[in-house]
């Protein structure tokens, strides 16, 4: 075998190139960061910045998307049908349904519903909080999607396809539109624990460039070995826990090894050399990028823990989302989005927690822990200056059966609900939208969409629309085609918007 010497890389951007195959260049493209992006920016497929231009009056600035990961049952919750109840018991006219599993007779729902708000809005007991605020939301009782499991179901609602790879809508926003904040990540999940069986492909920035995927950091509440875990059920206990540290929520934020002044000397000194190379023969856009994104990191070491520090907000407001994981994780979202952070999204917990196969009344403790806090987010947009230009996007990737599951020893009937993606409800707020109105409806039994229904698709489509984007445009060359979020689907829904 013949060896030869490789000559020696003739630039840094050769010699990221050829060291470790390459994987050094790989690592300075995932590096690009979303200061490239700021004030309308975008990142094109060959690491050129251009200058976006809407293409629709842009109504809202920011999304928080607030996922009950698992399926919520539309008619245990806003979608309440009688015919349930005259006919619980009874199987459903058509026959068998075909979902994921074995199914029987209809059941009717065990939670009460009353009409709130001078809409009139029939919500059910589950969600006593949330109902005082019926007036603010727009609620969408035909949503629909294509396959009843959670895996491309929760890839669907999140990426616009059924399979893995594709970029989220979050990476297809910034992307879009860039990051309001070079300090910050444009784009942050936050969740206890990996939330479902998909995890990060649910954020992944897919093919678009490395510097549009979703942070996914824990706002578990972090304690030393020699503490016990914080009590987050306890009643009175609406405070953070006085161990909670936001400098462990995002992995290596601090650099623990050089100061501040010894890093700042450090990146001087980056740029000094990258000024020099400019004048010798013109500047990398690569390299400055790179330069740019140590830039960010440097930054975030100081404002980071304080963003997401949610002790600094007053006792007054800790009490509006209550406790827990989800009321940390909207309020960190709110707080997030008020810097300027384009897309939050907040998971319920680990896996599939509003799966309620075996018995539908798990949903009291998952709507327990998601009423006051998702009913804060809109009350506290609103106290904040931020109602008109944020979108909350709320649901699940699918709903529930109208019928009950059977499982166990054959016949055995349980009190559960199979996965249904043929009819359920997601509702938005916020200004752009209108507050106090329904759009669509099911059939008799919430089995499925009937009138008007809105298919994930044309729920994306009408999200970038009210942030300026046309849905048919924001596309990406990759592998000798356009991909958008949209494929080549989605309708705007423009009745919803007010």
């Amino acid at each position: 075998m013949n060896r030869h010497k490789a000559p020696a890389p003739a630039t840094r951007r050769e010699a990221l190139r050829k060291i470790g195959n390459g994987f050094g260049m790989m690592a300075f493209a995932g590096m690009l960061n979303d200061s490239l992006a700021r004030a309308g920016g975008i990142v094109t497929p060959d690491g050129a910045v251009g200058v976006a231009k809407l293409d629709f009056p842009q109504r809202v600035k920011r999304v928080i998307f607030l996922f009950m990961n698992g399926g919520c049952s539309q008619v245990d919750s806003f979608d309440p049908k009688p015919a349930l109840e005259k006919y619980d018991g009874q199987p459903l006219p058509g026959g068998e349904i075909k979902t994921e599993r074995k199914t029987g007779a209809l059941m009717k729902s065990p939670f009460a519903f009353k009409k709130h708000g001078q809409c009139g809005m029939e919500i059910s007991e589950l969600w006593p909080k949330l109902s005082e605020v019926a007036d603010d939301i727009c609620w969408i009782r035909s949503v629909y999607t294509d396959i009843p499991n959670h895996e491309p179901a929760c890839l669907m609602m999140n990426t616009g396809a059924n399979q893995a790879g594709r970029p989220s809508m979050g990476a297809w926003i910034t992307y879009g539109l860039g990051s309001e904040n070079q300090n910050l990540p444009s784009y942050v999940v936050l969740c206890p624990d990996i939330p479902t069986t998909v995890g990060p492909p649910l954020w992944s920035n897919g093919f678009l460039p490395a510097i549009h995927q979703g942070t996914y950091i824990s706002d578990k509440i972090q304690t030393r070995p020699d503490e016990p875990p914080p009590a987050e059920d306890k009643k009175d206990d609406v405070k953070v826990e006085k161990s909670f540290d936001p400098k462990k929520l995002i992995s290596n934020v601090s650099n623990t090894r050089f100061t501040l002044t010894e890093q700042r000397r450090e990146l001087d000194l980056l740029g000094k050399l990258e000024k020099i190379r400019g004048g010798e023969g013109g500047g990398d856009p690569q390299v400055e990028a790179a330069i740019k994104s140590m830039e960010i990191a440097y930054r975030m070491q100081t404002e980071a823990p304080e963003v997401f520090d949610i002790r600094k907000e007053s006792e007054a407001t800790q009490k509006l989302y209550g406790p827990g994981s989800t009321a940390r994780g909207c309020l960190t979202a709110v707080r997030l989005a008020e810097k300027g952070v384009r897309m939050v999204q907040v998971y319920y917990a680990k896996g599939d927690p509003w799966d309620a196969h075996a018995d539908i009344l798990a949903h009291k403790v998952n709507a327990k822990n998601s009423d006051q806090a998702f009913a804060a987010v809109v009350k506290d947009l609103k106290s904040r200056g931020m109602w008109n230009d944020t979108l909350v996007v709320c649901g699940s990737e699918f709903g529930r059966t109208p019928v009950r599951e059977v499982g166990g020893g054959g016949e055995r009937v349980r009190r559960g609900r199979d996965h249904n993606p043929f009819g359920f409800t997601m509702w938005l707020a916020g200004g752009a939208v209108k507050g106090g109105t329904i759009h669509g409806a099911t059939d008799d039994f919430g089995f499925k969409a009937i009138d008007k229904p809105v298919h994930v698709h044309d729920l994306h489509a009408t999200i970038l629309y009210l942030m300026g984007i046309d849905h048919t445009k924001l596309t990406y060359r990759y592998s000798g085609r356009d991909f958008r979020l949209t494929d080549i689907h989605g309708e705007i829904i423009h009745s919803i918007v007010a």
